[in-house]
């Protein structure tokens, strides 16, 4: 038996505007995906606790006990199919909702790869894992794949990614997550963006660039640990986002509670919009009171620290 974990992340800075080569910051938080793997000789099958969801997967018989089985097992298959491995039960944990903008499934695939190249003994360096991973993931979401997921599920920490990855070495962050419970759809969030871009280019390309300009001065802010100002331009991020149309009354709701009741010192929708979650800055009222408010507010909660370990044997 051989266990792999690998994080989920957040996009702290540059949603949208990364579409179109401006920098986004990005890192990894400590809600983690674990994959199991076990021989099984005569079958291959995938089992998975995804979060909401439970199911067994027999791949040869093509048997789905649900419906959600598909999130984890197409990205398990995916892998499998890659590495030409058959004859194991793999069994997928998760911390991290599907669905909701927080990488689960870049993290199956990494811990997928990781757990797979452990006992089948293929020794594969960890930037071979994170390369094959991104085209795993890019092949099944049909080219929308992101670098930034699999690189930090992957090598973990803070990345700016505009057109090269590059590693920041920044200062760890206590975030409180908000999930609205709705799923997202990336291509249709992006779609919708460029699509505003391309009838309003003199209106939208001027908030790509300030956009731009948030996630090269946060950087900066989150290794001084300058939280009221990063709170700020959390605030202001996500006022921009919402001009290119990408927040939802559900996401909007969350983000209020946040910044009001939940005394927080910033909060913004993080992804691609229109469902999934929000991240919030604690306030001197502390993670407990933006917790309340978000639950309050309807939101399901999660604490997450950012910028830690990526892609490890064992839990």
């Amino acid at each position: 038996m051989t266990l792999a974990s690998a994080p989920g992340k957040v996009i702290l800075f540059g949603e949208h505007a990364v579409v179109s080569g401006i920098p986004a910051l990005g890192c990894s938080v400590d809600l983690r995906a674990r994959v199991i793997v076990e021989d099984l000789p005569g079958r291959t099958e995938v089992e998975t606790n995804l979060p909401l969801a439970g199911f067994t997967l027999d791949l040869l018989a093509g048997q789905i006990r649900s419906h959600e089985a598909l999130h984890a097992a197409r990205y398990v298959s995916a892998v499998l199919e890659e590495l030409g491995a058959n004859d194991l039960r793999i069994k997928v944990d998760s911390d991290i909702p599907p669905g909701a903008g927080l990488g689960s499934s870049a993290a199956i695939v990494v811990a997928t790869l990781a757990a797979l190249s452990e006992h089948l003994g293929l020794g594969l360096p960890r930037a071979e894992i994170g390369e094959m991973a991104h085209r795993i993931e890019k092949s099944v979401q049909k080219g929308l794949g992101s670098p930034m997921d699999t690189a930090l599920a992957t090598f973990g920490g803070y990345l700016q990614v505009s057109s090269r990855v590059q590693e920041l070495n920044l200062s760890p962050l206590a975030l409180v997550i908000g999930h609205t419970g709705i799923s997202h759809d990336t291509r249709a969030e992006v779609e919708k963006v460029q699509s505003l871009r391309a009838r309003h280019p003199d209106l939208v390309d001027p908030i790509f660039e300030a956009i731009g300009l948030i996630a090269e001065s946060a950087a900066y802010l989150i290794k001084e640990l300058r939280l009221a100002e990063l709170g700020e331009l959390m605030n202001i991020n996500h006022g921009l986002l919402e001009a290119l149309g990408v927040s939802s009354r559900e996401l909007s709701e969350l983000i209020y509670a946040a910044r009001g009741a939940g005394g927080a010192l910033g909060a913004k929708l993080t992804g691609a919009g229109g469902g999934g979650c929000i991240i919030a800055l604690p306030g001197p009222a502390g993670a407990t009171a933006l917790e309340i408010a978000l639950r309050q507010a309807g939101g399901r909660v999660f604490h997450a620290r950012t910028g830690g370990e990526g892609v490890r044997l064992g839990a």
